[in-house]
Formats: C-alpha cells, sequence, structure tokens
C-alpha cells in the first residue's frame, strides 16, 4: 500500500508539498482546510465580480525554481514575451530562459504588473520606500530636510548599540527624524505595540540591508538602466520594479494547483479542521482526527508524514499522546499573533488623482502615515489587475486594517466597520463618500504571526517539534515566521526533499530566509 501524508492547511505551503509528493514520490497526500476555498491568506475573495486579494500578493521571487514552478501552472502571458527575451541581452546577470512551455494566453495566465507603492502623508504622496528627490524635498521642506539629514548623520556617528528592538533597527538605518515621521506610526498600527516591543530581528527578516545609501544608490542607477527582468538579481525586494501577477488574482494561482493535485490523485478536503492530532511515547505522530464543519461528519486519518501550515499555538492545543515538556506548552499557549481586516469599497472615482490630473493613481498600495487614522493601507485593486474590477469604469478599493480579533473594532456590524472606512478615506481626501457604490468586510484571524510575546523562546518550540520525525512544520503560521509565500513554497519543497533523502535533521527547513541562498536581497 502507499504511503499517505496528512497535510493541514491548503494554502501556499500545504499545496505545494502535496504537489510534490504526487510528482517526487509515491506518497499519496490527504489535504485537509478549514476554509470553503483553497488559497489560505493568498486566496482570492470573488464579491459580485469584484476579487479582493487579501493583504496583496506580489509574485517574486530570487528563486528560479519557484519562478519555474509558479509558469508550470500559469504561463507568462506571451505578450510579454519579446519584452524579457530583449532584456535578457541587456542584463545577463539577471537572465531568465523563458522556454515555450512557459508561455500562455487567455485567463489561465501570469501577467507582468507595474509595481509602485507610496506613502500617504498630510494629503501628499511620498514614493515607498522613500526616495530622496526633488519631489520629496518640496513636499517635506528644508527644515525638515535638515533635521532628517542631521538625525541621519548622527545615527551614523553614534549608533545605537546593542540592536536589540525594531526602534534603534530603524534608527540606525534611517535616523530618529525619518524613522519618528515614515516608520513608527504605520509600524505600529500593523503590530499593536510600540516599536521599542518588537524585536530588531523583526526588521533584519523584512528589511535587510535596505538603507539611505541603498536608496541613493537605487535612485541614481535607476536614472540611467532599468532592471526589468523576472527575478531582478541584485535588487531589494522592496525596490522592484514589477512582479508577475495572475490574471485573476493569486487564489487561481492555488486552484489551479489544487486542480491538479486532485488529477494526480491527491485529496483536497474544504470545511474540514483538524480536531485532535494524536502520537506515541516514542515521538511519532500515529493518526489525526478531523471533523466537517457542515456537516459535523468526523474522520480519522492515518499517516507516515504529517505536515502543518497550521498556527503552531492551535497545533499545540490539538496534540495528545505525546508528553510535551511543560516549558515548551507554555511558549506554544503564549505565542502572539495579529489579525487582519480589510473593506472592500467600491466608488465610481477617487477625490486624489495621479499627479493632479483626471487619471487614476496608479499605485498598488498606498501606506497611510497618520496616527489618527485606523486605517494602514490602500490596495487599488485595478492596478493589480484590471480583471480584478467587474465593471472597469469604477475603483475597487481595499482598506487593510490591522487589529486584534477581541478588538472592539473588529467585533463590530460589517456596516459600521465599512462605514468607518469610507469616513477615514473622506477625512484624508482619498474619497467623496457620495460616490461609493457598495462596500463588503473580510476577516482573517492569525494572519501575522508575531515577534514579541514568548516568540524570543521560540527555539525551544522548534527543538521540540523537529524531534517528531515524522512531523515537519511548513509555512508562514506552521514555522511562526513572518515568510512570503516563496519562501514558505521553498519550506514545503525542502521537507518533501527531506522525506526522499530520509534526512532527520530539519534546520535546512528553517534556514530558508535566513541563510544567503534564500535571501532576498542578494549580492
Amino acid at each position: 500500500m502507499k504511503k499517505t501524508a496528512l497535510i493541514i492547511g491548503a494554502g501556499p505551503a500545504g499545496l505545494t508539498a502535496a504537489y510534490e509528493l504526487l510528482t517526487k514520490t509515491g506518497i499519496v497526500p490527504v489535504v485537509i482546510e478549514q476554509d470553503t476555498q483553497v488559497g489560505g491568506l493568498s486566496k482570492t475573495i470573488n464579491y459580485k465580480g469584484n476579487k479582493i486579494d487579501i493583504g496583496g500578493h506580489r509574485f517574486f521571487s530570487k528563486s528560479e525554481r519557484v519562478i519555474n514552478w509558479w509558469l508550470h501552472f500559469l504561463p507568462l502571458d506571451a505578450a510579454a514575451r519579446k519584452q524579457h527575451i530583449d532584456i535578457q541581452y541587456q542584463h545577463n546577470h539577471a537572465a531568465f530562459d523563458i522556454s515555450q512551455e512557459h508561455l500562455g494566453s487567455g485567463d489561465k495566465i501570469m501577467m507582468v504588473r507595474p509595481r509602485k507603492s507610496r506613502i500617504y502623508y498630510q494629503r501628499k504622496f511620498f514614493d515607498y520606500p522613500l526616495q530622496l528627490n526633488g519631489k520629496t524635498i518640496a513636499n517635506l521642506g528644508v527644515l525638515k530636510m535638515i533635521r532628517i539629514a542631521g538625525s541621519y548623520l548622527y545615527a551614523k556617528l553614534f549608533p545605537r548599540k546593542p540592536e536589540i528592538n525594531l526602534a534603534q533597527f530603524f534608527t540606525n538605518r534611517f535616523g530618529s527624524e525619518l524613522y519618528e515621521t515614515f516608520f513608527k506610526d504605520y509600524t505600529e498600527k500593523v503590530w499593536g505595540v510600540p516599536c521599542e516591543k518588537i524585536p530588531s530581528s523583526w526588521g533584519q527578516q523584512r528589511v535587510k540591508d535596505l538603507n539611505i545609501s541603498r536608496l541613493l544608490w537605487h535612485a541614481v542607477t535607476s536614472f540611467f538602466s532599468s532592471n526589468k527582468s523576472l527575478q531582478q538579481k541584485g535588487t531589494s525586494t522592496s525596490l522592484i520594479e514589477q512582479f508577475l501577477y495572475p490574471k485573476f488574482g493569486p487564489g487561481q494561482m492555488w486552484e489551479a494547483v489544487a486542480e491538479e493535485i486532485q488529477k494526480l490523485g491527491g485529496t483536497i478536503l474544504l470545511n474540514t479542521r483538524l480536531s485532535a492530532l494524536h502520537g506515541n511515547e516514542r515521538g511519532l505522530i500515529t493518526h489525526a482526527e478531523t471533523i466537517h464543519q457542515v456537516t459535523g461528519e468526523t474522520n480519522s486519518w492515518n499517516a507516515a508524514y504529517f505536515f502543518s501550515s497550521m498556527p503552531v499555538k492551535e497545533l499545540f492545543e490539538k496534540m495528545q499522546g505525546i508528553p510535551i515538556p511543560q516549558e515548551v506548552m507554555h511558549i506554544a499557549q503564549n505565542l502572539e499573533y495579529r489579525d487582519f481586516l480589510i473593506v472592500g469599497i467600491l466608488a465610481e472615482d477617487l477625490a486624489v488623482k495621479e499627479n493632479n490630473t483626471e487619471g487614476l493613481v496608479k499605485d498598488n498600495w498606498i501606506y497611510i502615515q497618520d496616527n489618527k487614522i485606523k486605517a494602514g493601507r490602500i490596495q487599488v485593486f485595478n492596478n493589480w489587475s484590471p480583471f480584478m474590477v467587474n465593471d472597469p469604469g469604477t475603483v475597487w478599493l481595499g482598506i487593510e486594517y490591522f487589529c486584534n480579533e477581541t478588538d472592539a473594532f473588529w467585533q463590530q456590524d460589517d456596516k459600521l466597520i465599512a462605514a468607518t472606512a469610507i469616513r477615514e478615506m473622506e477625512i484624508i481626501g482619498i474619497l467623496d463618500a457620495a460616490r461609493v457604490k457598495d462596500s463588503m468586510v473580510a476577516r482573517v484571524k492569525k494572519a501575522y504571526p508575531s515577534y514579541y510575546g514568548s516568540y524570543s523562546n521560540f527555539s525551544s518550540v522548534q527543538k521540540f517539534t523537529d524531534s517528531i520525525e515524522n512531523l515537519f512544520l511548513i509555512g508562514r503560521n506552521g514555522m511562526h515566521r513572518y515568510n512570503n509565500s516563496d519562501h514558505s513554497m521553498l519550506t514545503a519543497m525542502t521537507a518533501v526533499e527531506n522525506i526522499i533523502n530520509d534526512r532527520k535533521d530539519k534546520q535546512n527547513i528553517w534556514e530558508i530566509n535566513t541563510e544567503e541562498d534564500y535571501h532576498e536581497e542578494q549580492s
């Protein structure tokens, strides 16, 4: 009989693991997903033909393996082929071989989309990441720029050591004036705690070596040439100029993957959640119990391998039969998360215009730097893909809120939350409430694993789960690490490789997005 693998979660990590098992081993995957659709945080919500990308997902990776994987399921729009072949001659160091099999047309395609994000501060637009150019100087004023330059020089001469928290991390790289103006408020909206309570390791993972000197260098070099290759090696992720994007949003990718998994003999069970994960004293998981959230039907699954992309805190709550040290259980139970809420707003037009003309702003994201406004960021779905919008004559926005499910705001009625979002957008001059046609609200629990709470002792949890030979933690929530989609996929690929190679040590899974080979920023 073929071996079985039970995979918890049908997000990028779980579905990648299932496909890799089917195509590289004789192991048959069973994927359970408590949502009504696949994709996890990368799903696409369809509201009356208007599509919402939860959190915004740029398909961009330094990994050629990941790009090839994506293009296998959704080929690159054939119209982009000539552009990329021409670019290869200009940027041989970042060339990417687009073979005929990776080209397509119709609906099942990847488009190449321009990247533009800006900060909206005091009703003015600033490039994101912040660019030291004439427009920035004009917006801020000479005196403000002098203070920024002075505090930056001071930070370079007298850096704060040791660099323990995120406030110190940002201050050392940008100076206190720039940190207070453009980093502090937004970061604290996202995480709900002061930057002083967030470890600097978060910045080291997410921002890496981005600093003022790199911003200046990018501004100078981009004036003479532009790196349009798919991988954009040598360019910080925050500075990329384009990215891949499925025609109908990120969920289209994972729906295509799920369809192929089922064709190959894998099983995907929606509306199904884990109720118990049983183990024995020998330190192995023996079987899992699941329950269908609609019918109440229960099932027991014997498997040789178990993959988990569910939140670590919830995973430990389901474990039975395995002796868990009290200290490890305490750490797992006290891990913290940040929940995510997005308000879709359909409008006839926006009050704010691109370059004060009649055109729609070209941003994918607009970061709101205003501590009087609860919203943290705006997505303009028209600019992610025009096919995300049912009526091309309308503007489809996603207003993002970072909160906890215990917050009064989260627990309000959808209509009240939508009214708050509309009012806030009117206050800061983004839209006119009278021109709003429709709205909706979507909530996502445990969207962001937090780097505070008991996270500082997470290594004990990692060591314990690694000792369970047939259990593999993968993905963002599975590893309690703020990974991007490509890194989550690589954790799944590596876990499957470990099974193939009979490798017991799982350190290589944890090194993804930390060691040099996987860094978004490469020399």
